[in-house]
């Protein structure tokens, strides 16, 4: 095993880095080393001179130098185990030991005695990290009470010899102290030093580092310095962007913006942002074009500065690909639009020209049937009674068309009147009773003796009441049960119709709303239809702005609950429509009676 030098290890003194360019850390390390050095040569020294005083009848101090080179031993140990803090430690008793005892020797109270004390405490006050380093101050208290003592009588000193011997190693010892104090100085300003070129070394790497362009403003808005990745974001030398070269490569239309954020970052101290196009050289042989950057400027606060101009930190980021695809978006988003618009007019327009002929279709149909212009045969009478089921039920589709197309266009607009909401039940009821009772299906109304006025377009809220019973017929068994029922909920009208039938999945139910939804599709589906009753139903409940709800289980039936301001459309705040296909926080007393109607539709 090879020996190892306490020249030689890590930290020492002759094998360390140079001054200029040391850690902090090691530049506290060597400092400690060096000293404890200085107290090994210093007790060397010492030795003679305490022996010839041994020699003279006293025995201080040999002993005193003895105490202070075993101290000055153990730090030696404790630095070899990096043991910094308690290596310091020794150092300081040592230097207070030293100037206590000098205080006995002489009668003065402020002597060379109490400036060693205060040197002790100085070097622990400037070099611990420990948390008991105030104690040092126990030092030069303790001296001063020693030399107090003395003056006074009451403390004999146990050092004898001549004044000037004593006066020599109080000098010596003080100088020693000087130069110890002294090293550790001139350390701790190069570790200052050192601290300080480091960060600053570390912050221009991370500066020249990042892939965002950095630039640094003074406080009149001109570039005191601009990062590598700016030169390679414009696609030029770095000195092309001093000077006004880099405000001439902002866009002319976008100059008043960036000149405005520059001053509210500079002159108010706001974090400001703003996006610029800028030119960026081409590649060889290519011609220039702007790109859009996006400018982030920060001011650096100081809070003396009050409200002078500031210096200004910005960022810059190349935003092109996210300006691009935001126009492209922009762009499908209109399409989109026009393209609905489109399907809209279609809608309106092919409806209008079905109408025409379908209500003639349906006239002279009902005519035969009546016998008008002779009596028909029963071949003839059956064949216009099939020509009238299929020009209404046609006539009803282009209808809800019409209805669909005005709702999406924005052109429906209610007409609020007070009335009665239970006049619209017989009415409702009458209309689809002949589809239930050809199916076997009994209608049933659960009414409350007296229901508020609600003030709605009452041709609208007819047409959603037959949607909604038209559905839960269609959807229902035969022999079934469909129940509608109206209440009162604080200031709302709930509306319910429930029936047993095949029931929805959940992600149906997610999608309710759509326009030709229908719960099976294909050409092998059961139940005809353009799937656009429950749409309209949105629709029209949304331009009231009232809910829709529905519960629904596979082969358990559907609840389908609306819920209209009694007040009229403008009473509710909002006019948002609350979308069917996500789930909503219900507060308790509205989760209570959905519940009950869940219940009610499972019976």
């Amino acid at each position: 095993m090879r020996n190892r030098s306490i020249f030689s290890a890590p930290g020492m003194l002759f094998s360390g880095p140079q001054w200029a360019g040391a850690r902090p850390d090691v530049l506290r390390r060597q400092a400690l080393f060096f000293n404890t050095l200085l107290l090994l040569g210093a007790v060397a020294i010492a030795y003679p001179v305490a022996i010839y005083m041994l020699i003279m009848g006293s025995a201080a101090p040999v002993m005193l130098v003895t105490i202070a080179l075993a101290l000055a031993a153990l730090a030696l140990v404790f630095h070899m185990r990096r043991a910094f803090e308690q290596e310091l430690a020794c150092q300081v008793t040592l230097i207070a030991i030293v100037g206590c005892a000098l205080t006995l020797v002489d009668a003065d109270v402020f002597d060379f005695g109490l400036a060693i004390a205060m040197m002790a405490t100085l070097k622990a006050l400037l070099m611990s990290h420990s948390r008991y380093k105030h104690l040092a101050w126990a030092s030069p208290a303790f001296a001063l009470a020693i030399g107090l003592g003395v003056r006074s009588g009451h403390l004999p000193s146990p050092f004898a010899g001549g004044t000037a011997d004593w006066l020599f190693v109080g000098i010596a010892a003080y100088a020693a102290a000087v130069m110890i104090i002294a090293v550790t100085a001139n350390r701790l300003n190069f570790a200052a030093n050192a601290s300080s070129r480091n960060h600053l070394k570390t912050f221009s790497m991370l500066v020249e580092s990042v892939k965002d362009a950095v630039v640094r403003y003074d406080t009149d808005g001109g570039i005191l310095f601009l990062s590598r990745s700016s030169a390679t974001l414009l696609n030029c030398q770095r000195f092309e962007l001093d000077g006004s070269g880099f405000f001439e490569r902002v866009h002319v239309m976008d100059r008043p913006a960036y000149l405005a954020a520059l001053s509210d970052a500079g002159k108010r101290g706001l974090r400001t942002g703003v996006e610029i196009r800028m030119r960026r050289d081409g590649e060889a042989g290519e011609p220039a074009r702007f790109i859009w950057v996006e400018l982030d400027l920060s001011p650096v606060i100081d809070e003396g500065e009050g409200t002078a101009p500031r210096e200004i930190i910005g960022l810059l980021r190349d935003i092109s690909d996210r300006k691009q695809a935001e126009s492209e978006l922009e762009k499908a988003r209109v399409d989109a639009e026009e393209a609905s618009q489109a399907k809209s007019r279609f809608l309106a327009t092919v409806g209008h020209e079905l109408r025409t002929p379908l209500n003639a279709i349906v006239g002279f149909s009902d005519m035969m049937q009546a016998g008008i212009g002779g009596e028909p045969s029963a071949q003839h009478r059956e064949y216009a009674a099939l020509i009238s089921q299929s020009g209404h039920h046609l006539l009803e589709v282009v209808n809800m068309l019409l209805d669909m197309s005005r709702i999406e266009a924005g052109k429906f607009e209610v007409q609020p009147e007070p009335f009665k909401p239970e006049t619209l039940v017989e009415p409702c009821i009458q209309i689809v009773e002949k589809s239930a009772a050809d199916r076997g299906i009994r209608l049933e109304a659960d009414m409350p003796v007296a229901l508020p006025m609600l003030v709605a377009d009452e041709r609208a809220c007819r047409q959603v009441l037959i949607n909604l019973l038209s559905n839960a017929v269609k959807f229902s068994h035969d022999g079934g049960v469909v129940r509608l029922a109206m209440k009162r909920r604080g200031r709302m009208l709930l509306v319910s119709v429930s029936d047993a039938g095949i029931g929805m999945k959940p992600e149906m139910i997610s999608r309710i709303g759509e326009p030709f939804l229908q719960a099976q599709d294909g050409l092998s589906r059961r139940y005809e239809g353009t799937g656009l009753g429950l749409s309209i139903v949105k629709g029209l409940v949304g331009l009231h702005n009232g809910r829709i709800e529905i519960i629904s289980e596979p082969g358990n039936g559907t609840t389908v609950v609306v819920l209209l301001p009694l007040d009229g459309p403008g009473s509710v705040a909002e006019a948002n429509v609350e979308p069917l296909h996500s789930p909503r926080q219900r507060p308790d007393d509205e989760t209570k009676w959905l519940e009950d109607e869940k219940r009610s539709a499972a019976r």
